[in-house]
């Protein structure tokens, strides 16, 4: 049995064909990776579907900040390692917003104090109360002791990525700026 040649046109439109196809599994399996969101961790859904008080009575929506990397710290206005470490918190936000960075302060501390504090020492990012529940979300995020300050950070899918169990210091922001 004698093969034929295929014609040149056939052989043409074959190769357009599989090159067309390749082209479009590419573009298919970029776009799966690029919008496909990996299940989390119960810990981060936990998180991404609270919701805290404002100081100024508003709902605030953790939601709002997923998508962009989020740097989340617990403190309180009676927690002297706290106070000293906001303002580092402040330069790390000021300085890493333009890559995306958001930052979330969750007092553990009533309303009062912390309005007190913030007019002494202005922060630039928003802060809310999370109460004495703040603890027990501090523990559920991996802070099994439920100390202070506690500071976290979630990437841009949503997860949990980094963890600092007291004072976080500038060369660790700087750091994580790079993440």
């Amino acid at each position: 049995m004698k093969h034929e040649p295929m014609p040149a046109h056939w052989r043409r439109t074959f190769l357009a064909t599989a090159g067309v196809s390749v082209v479009a599994g590419l573009a298919a399996q970029w776009a799966w990776r690029r919008f496909h969101t990996p299940e989390l961790t119960p810990a981060a859904q936990s998180f991404w579907a609270r919701r805290f008080t404002a100081l100024d009575g508003t709902e605030l929506d953790v939601a709002h900040w997923r998508g962009q990397p989020l740097l989340v710290n617990f403190w309180a206005t009676w927690c002297p390692p706290c106070v000293k470490e906001l303002p580092d918190i402040n330069q790390f936000y000021k300085d890493a917003r333009s890559k995306g960075w958001q930052v979330l302060a969750l007092a553990v501390d009533q309303p009062e104090p912390v309005k007190t504090f913030l007019q002494k020492t202005p922060l630039d990012f928003p802060v809310a109360l999370a109460g004495a529940e703040g603890l027990a979300l501090a523990r559920e995020l991996g802070n099994p002791a439920g100390g202070l300050p506690f500071s976290l950070a979630f990437d841009r899918q949503g997860e949990i990525h980094w963890r600092r169990l007291g004072v976080t210091h500038p060369e660790d922001l700087r750091e994580l700026a790079k993440t």
